[in-house]
C-alpha cells in the first residue's frame, strides 16, 4: 500500500480539489495522513466532513514534532511502519497523474524516486523567477557535477522507501530543505535513485508557506555536503 503524506496549514479551499486528485488520479491503494500543527487550522472540518461520508483512506495527525512542515513531515513518517511513502503538498501544485508510475519504479527496486521538473518532459508553470532559477541550478548542478542520478533534487514530490528513511538521522529544522538532505544522503549511502517528468503548478488559492531566504541557508548546507561528502556510506 502507497503510505502519502500530505502536511497542511489552512489549506481548507485547496483540500477538496486535492482529494479529488487522489482519489481519481491514483489507481494505488493508498492510506493518505494529513498532518497538521494546531486545532484550529482550517483544514481541518473539510478533511473531517470526507472521513465522516466512510473514507477510510483518510486519516488526521497532529504534528507531534516541531510545528512546520519538517515536523508535520516527519510525523507523517512515524505513521508508516513500511513500504512507499510519497509526499503531497495540499495546494494542488503536484502532478498527481505520475504516481502510479512512481510506485512502480519503487516496485522495480528504487528506494527514492523524484517526481522532477527540469528533466526532459518535465515543467514548471508558475511561481517566483528567483526560486524557480535556484532550485534549477541546485538540481542540474547536483546532476551533472555530482552524478546525483536525478536533475531536481530540491523538489518536495518524491516517493521514499520507508526502510530507508529509518536508516537516516533526519538533521533539517527549517523547511523544505529536508528533501534535499534525504536525496543527498539517500545519494551517498548507495540507494537507488529514479525520476520520472512531473509538471508543478504554482498555487492559485492561498499563500505559499515557502521561505526563500530564511531557508536559503539549509539549502546551501545539503548543497556542499553532497560534495563534501564523496565516498558513499550510511549516514
Amino acid at each position: 500500500m502507497l503510505n502519502i503524506i500530505v502536511p497542511v496549514y489552512n489549506e481548507a479551499n485547496n483540500f477538496p480539489g486535492l482529494w479529488r486528485e487522489l482519489s481519481s488520479q491514483i489507481k494505488t491503494p493508498f492510506k493518505a495522513y494529513v498532518v497538521y500543527d494546531f486545532d484550529e487550522d482550517s483544514t481541518m472540518p473539510v478533511v473531517k466532513t470526507i472521513i465522516s461520508k466512510g473514507e477510510n483512506r483518510l486519516e488526521l495527525v497532529k504534528n507531534t514534532v516541531k510545528r512546520g512542515v519538517v515536523g508535520a513531515i516527519l510525523t507523517g513518517f512515524s505513521k508508516v511502519n513500511e513500504g512507499p511513502i510519497l509526499v503531497v503538498m495540499a495546494d494542488l501544485s503536484d502532478d498527481l497523474t505520475i504516481v502510479d508510475k512512481m510506485v512502480d519504479l519503487y516496485n522495480q527496486g528504487f528506494q527514492l524516486v523524484v517526481g522532477s521538473r527540469y528533466m526532459k518532459g518535465g515543467k514548471l508553470i508558475g511561481g517566483p523567477f528567483f526560486k524557480q532559477l535556484l532550485s534549477r541550478l541546485a538540481g542540474v548542478s547536483l546532476y551533472y557535477l555530482r552524478g546525483i542520478p536525478t536533475h531536481d533534487s530540491t523538489n518536495a514530490f518524491k516517493l521514499y522507501d520507508s526502510k530507508m528513511l529509518k536508516t537516516m538521522q533526519i538533521e533539517s529544522k527549517a523547511g523544505f530543505e529536508l528533501n534535499l538532505e534525504i536525496t543527498v544522503k539517500a545519494f551517498l549511502s548507495g540507494y537507488k535513485i529514479a525520476e520520472i517528468p512531473s509538471t508543478w503548478r504554482d498555487r492559485t488559492e492561498g499563500e505559499s508557506k515557502f521561505k526563500l531566504f530564511s531557508w536559503l541557508p539549509q539549502y546551501l548546507r545539503w548543497y556542499f555536503y553532497a560534495f563534501s561528502n564523496s565516498k558513499k556510506t550510511n549516514l
